[in-house]
């Protein structure tokens, strides 16, 4: 796949592509103006073939654990519903705070990806059923202004590599 991208990666974002490339993993990369939402991701999905998601980072009542639900862009999801399909207590979007603490990253960035920056591994990942179809997947590599197009063969070898365990989950 094609990569075309004009700015320098960041470090954070540099992480991603260093684990890919160790893998020998096939990915493209392209670069497009900030995306901070769901509805966002419309201004680029000509650019990026393949299934786009909207990433939610959740936290339960305590706040002591972590949640990232990852779900088709244009898929409500009912955080009543994910709280009994999970077993979790009441969940809540985490704050900025807590975004920055557990995954290093500031809002609109966070995604299956994110999960490198989680050193203590108590987020716990779910993404939706409809995602898992085979298709090619689309997240940002820990920026918002860069999108990664990737087989799901090889987000699960990334999440693998990373030691995170992918939970499916049917909203």
């Amino acid at each position: 796949m094609e990569k075309i991208y004009t700015t320098e990666p960041t470090e954070i974002e540099q992480k991603v592509y260093d684990i890919l490339d160790e893998l020998g993993v096939d990915y493209g990369v392209v670069e497009h103006e900030p995306l901070y939402t769901a509805e966002d991701l419309n201004k680029i999905k000509e650019q990026a073939p393949g299934l786009h998601a909207k990433n939610l980072f959740l936290r339960n009542a305590k706040g002591n654990k972590y949640y990232l639900i990852v779900a088709e862009d244009s898929k409500p999801v009912n955080l009543k519903e994910v709280k009994k399909l999970i077993g979790s207590t009441n969940l809540s979007f985490a704050s900025e705070d807590r975004l920055m603490k557990v995954l290093k990253l500031v809002p609109g960035s966070v995604n299956p990806f994110s999960l490198v920056n989680d050193e203590e591994k108590v987020v716990e990942l779910y993404i939706e059923k409809e995602l898992l179809s085979g298709e090619l997947l689309n997240f940002h590599p820990n920026v918002n202004y860069k999108t990664v197009t990737i087989s799901l063969d090889g987000l699960k070898k990334y999440l693998d590599h990373i030691g995170v365990t992918l939970n499916e989950i049917e909203l």
